[in-house]
């Protein structure tokens, strides 16, 4: 769909349906995002390259997630993001920011802006559909939410059906929007079981934002929930496999679970993990380097024997203490 086609109104209620928005003033990289897409029927695609026509089509469409270039001619990206979350529609849109400079600055201002993610154009299809489908899965289940929420108020015919419901978004961190303990505490389980029936290994990475006490004392809570946020981003930014999950564990903790994971596997997830948070380089007036940083303790194993996951989770929690004991921002496999 061109700049100059106009897009048709579209009711945006709590369906499935995942929703793409490009806003990009080069046709060459609309083309190649199209194709990227055109294997996946659950996604629809549109675009727009007249950054002047953007939020106009954003609120006609509805889309689950948009696509946001930074430098257009015309326009600022920036101030693109800026009019999308002023705007009481389009302000809980997920906006993935496609640029083609990987500068820790840039990616630190776009998320200050309101940028939830930030992808280096053109990466590859995998990745690309993998953060499309993450950010409208959460996008959609907040949506689902809080229709659940108007339909127990509206109707005691439905409650049942809203209850239902609302127990599925209850498996949600609230702040975070990613898995919380409660869904870590099944999935955990679900998988050790399901590693001793086929002989496959279990990895799980335990992450620690360092001196994070001190960042809410000096930034206060508003920026802390903000950092949270940024790192559960993070975090989800490198699972590849719909098994894998990322979940907040507690506080500032937080938990990778990798089913069929080899410990080299997990220990080049969880440095991938630990780079990206320090990419931000989001600033941290009491850290010793001066930004956010995390801690990861990485621990496989093959559940069979007499063996039971709290033993794994000892083994990483165990592994966590010794990358903060060896001075922190840095990845300690199991001993």
């Amino acid at each position: 769909m061109s700049a100059a086609s106009p897009i048709p109104a579209v009711t945006r209620d709590a369906d499935d349906t995942m929703r793409v928005l490009l806003v990009d003033d080069q046709l060459i990289i609309v083309e190649a995002v199209r194709r990227m897409l055109a294997g996946h029927r659950d996604i629809e695609f549109h675009y727009v390259t007249d950054p002047r026509a953007a939020r106009a089509a954003a609120l006609r469409l509805r889309p689950t997630v948009i696509l946001q270039d930074l430098v257009m001619q015309g326009d600022d990206g920036f101030e693109l993001i800026r009019s999308y979350m002023r705007d009481d529609i389009l302000r809980d849109v997920p906006v993935i920011v496609l640029s083609t400079k990987d500068e820790a600055k840039l990616k630190a201002h776009a998320f200050a802006v309101g940028a939830h993610d930030y992808l280096v154009k053109l990466p590859d299809a995998l990745e690309l559909v993998a953060r499309i489908r993450h950010h409208s899965d959460g996008y959609i289940s907040r949506l689902q939410r809080d229709a659940a929420w108007r339909s127990l108020r509206a109707s005691q015919e439905e409650l049942a059906r809203a209850n239902e419901e609302l127990r599925r978004l209850a498996a949600l961190d609230g702040l975070t929007g990613i898995a919380n303990r409660r869904r870590f505490d099944e999935a955990l389980q679900a998988e050790w079981q399901r590693g001793r029936r086929n002989g496959s290994p279990l990895a799980l990475l335990l992450c620690d934002v360092d001196h994070f006490k001190l960042y809410n004392d000096g930034l206060g809570h508003p920026a802390g929930d903000l950092c949270l946020k940024k790192t559960a981003a993070v975090l989800t930014g490198q699972l590849k496999r719909p098994a894998d999950l990322a979940a907040r564990y507690g506080g500032e903790e937080f938990a990778l679970l990798l089913p069929d994971t080899d410990l080299a596997g997990a220990l080049r997830v969880a440095e991938a993990c630990r780079a990206g948070l320090a990419q931000l380089a989001l600033p941290h007036p009491g850290a010793p380097c001066g930004f956010v940083t995390m801690s990861l303790g990485v621990a496989c194993m093959q559940p069979g024997g007499d063996a039971t996951f709290d033993v794994l989770v000892a083994r990483a929690d165990a592994a966590l203490y010794a990358a903060k004991r060896g001075g922190r921002d840095r990845v300690s496999p199991a001993a």
